[in-house]
């Protein structure tokens, strides 16, 4: 796909991602003053995330805009014959500036491999929770008030446009591609695992949704694979209290991801590589950092012993 065939459906804002769009604000401390004179404030610094510029994507069937996070490794630049993984982390702008944060340090220091990291945005002029619903959940529940079932809409705006993206615009490897999603992010990564099994080799699946619409992802079986010659790698993490009886959960998440592992492992035998860990003392709200860090150490150690156990 040439740059030209995407001039209708792409937009590429070459933007710094400043964490400024992405929380408050932190204002700086003054000192006190008469209330009669006016206390002039410096202006505030933005903090920037390095190497990382905001693009738009245009899903060319619903027309809706995606923004697409990319921040590229330091050897990038220095390094024009190298391909990297590349790391894909739905619920961008909460999970992105986690994932680029805790791999700061291991990549830099060489003991995690150093990886392309990809924030998957919500659409443009939605909320997130209106973007998030619709695209991470793979069946129609009509209980809800938000659209949902447009999970299999957004697999294919994933095939068709961000993955051939990347691979033409970015020295990518594209035998290690990670999804990394959490709660209904989770949801859609176990979703993807299940039926659209060559869009990624690896993931990492937080605190999944498996509740959602009466547990129907485990009636799901796995498509075949185009090469199955090698074996999915699954991170599957959640909180120790995400239950009712320990965090007032309306849902057991516990007992969710439990039952997700089995019916990984039922449907995948020989082809799943699974690491599953419970967080002591994590909560629903807390549990994603110590998945996100754990899950990828795991997958992208440079010793290849990033187990949890």
């Amino acid at each position: 796909m040439k740059l030209h065939q995407l001039a209708l459906s792409l937009a590429i804002l070459p933007l710094i991602v400043s964490l400024s769009t992405m929380a408050a604000a932190v204002e700086p401390v003054v000192d006190a003053a008469p209330a009669s004179k006016a206390v002039a404030k410096a202006p505030v610094p933005k903090v920037e995330i390095p190497r990382t510029a905001v693009l738009e994507l245009t899903d060319p069937v619903s027309k809706r805009i995606y923004p697409l996070w990319v921040k590229l490794p330091r050897s990038y630049q220095a390094d024009s014959t190298r391909h990297y993984p590349v790391v894909y982390v739905s619920d961008a702008p909460y999970a992105f500036q986690i994932v680029s944060g805790m791999t700061r340090f291991p990549m830099n220091s060489g003991k995690m491999r150093e990886a392309i990291i990809v924030g998957l945005s919500y659409a443009k002029g939605d909320k997130g929770a209106q973007s998030r619903v619709r695209d991470y959940t793979p069946f129609n529940d009509s209980s809800w008030k938000l659209t949902t079932g447009g999970a299999s809409h957004y697999a294919d705006y994933l095939e068709t446009q961000v993955l051939p993206f990347m691979a033409e615009h970015y020295r990518v490897d594209d035998k290690e591609r990670t999804f990394v999603g959490n709660s209904l992010g989770g949801l859609l990564g176990a979703y993807l695992l299940l039926e659209r099994p060559n869009l990624f080799d690896n993931y990492v699946l937080g605190s999944p949704s498996v509740w959602f619409n009466g547990e129907q992802l485990l009636s799901l079986t796995a498509k075949p694979r185009a090469d199955d010659k090698q074996a999915r790698r699954v991170f599957l993490a959640v909180g120790a209290l995400e239950t009712p009886a320990k965090a007032g959960m309306l849902h057991d998440m516990v007992a969710g991801a439990d039952k997700l592992g089995r019916h990984l492992r039922r449907q995948l035998g020989d082809n799943l590589v699974l690491e599953s860990l419970t967080i002591a003392g994590a909560r629903h709200e807390t549990a994603f950092p110590t998945t996100a860090s754990q899950g990828l150490y795991w997958l992208l150690a440079r010793d290849g012993e990033g187990s949890t156990q």
